[in-house]
């Protein structure tokens, strides 16, 4: 199976995979050292390991959102078609946020193209929001004030390219702040563990076991999309 890896970033120097460091002195003293938890929430995360149909790679993170930021993108593929793809952002701040309550802040975008008669439930947007928080649950991780949207997209197609069906994408943008642990590190892991769940779910999927030590799981009362052919392109 996959396992994430990649760089420390922070948005001082705004370099992808600046080190460990956001900066040194002539003389090589450090201006600005990575965090020790945020090192460690960036570890957890490169040495996850995640389901076989996941392709996952770090990516460049926002630069202002928060001191220290790392972000990974994902696509679920089966075949040659890509089912789902999402990217999901670690953000951390020292000094706390006040609308987080923590220091810690994970931030996602999910996106899928849906068979016609999924796109017709009218509680299609209830039902992947709680994908969201069900796949977190089913993980036993504790998390607070998560926010997002859920929309959804119609494409019909005209001329050249007449031939194929109408067709509905599905995005879920959310954020949440993962319950710091031991030294106020948040296990990291097991929350992109749980995105990946999430990306499998919206992708049609069916629930797997988890990886040791990657949290517990339970796919009882979870309900996942029909298979389906991954986006069309032009």
């Amino acid at each position: 199976m996959a396992a994430a890896q990649g760089h420390f970033s922070d948005h001082s120097d705004g370099d992808e995979g600046a080190g460990d460091t956001a900066g040194t002195t002539s003389n090589g003293t450090e201006t600005n050292p990575v965090p020790p938890a945020f090192r460690r929430a960036v570890e957890a995360l490169r040495s996850a390991r995640l389901r076989p149909e996941i392709e996952i790679d770090p990516t460049r993170p926002p630069q202002r959102l928060a001191p220290y930021a790392y972000a990974l993108e994902a696509a679920v593929v089966e075949g040659e078609e890509d089912l789902a793809d999402g990217r999901l952002v670690l953000l951390h701040d020292p000094a706390g946020h006040d609308a987080w309550k923590g220091t810690f802040r994970l931030v996602t975008l999910v996106r899928a193209e849906l068979e016609p008669e999924m796109a017709a439930d009218p509680l299609l947007p209830e039902v992947c929001w709680s994908w969201l928080t069900g796949a977190l649950q089913a993980r036993g991780l504790p998390y607070g004030e998560a926010s997002g949207t859920v929309t959804q997209a119609g494409s019909h197609y005209f001329g050249g390219l007449a031939d194929r069906r109408p067709a509905t994408q599905i995005e879920i943008r959310a954020s949440w702040t993962p319950t710091e642990g031991p030294g106020g590190v948040p296990d990291t892991g097991a929350h992109l563990a749980a995105w990946c769940d999430l990306l499998c779910q919206v992708a049609g999927l069916p629930p797997s076991s988890p990886e040791p030590g990657a949290g517990t799981t339970s796919g009882g009362g979870v309900v996942s999309l029909p298979q389906r052919r991954g986006p069309q392109q032009a």
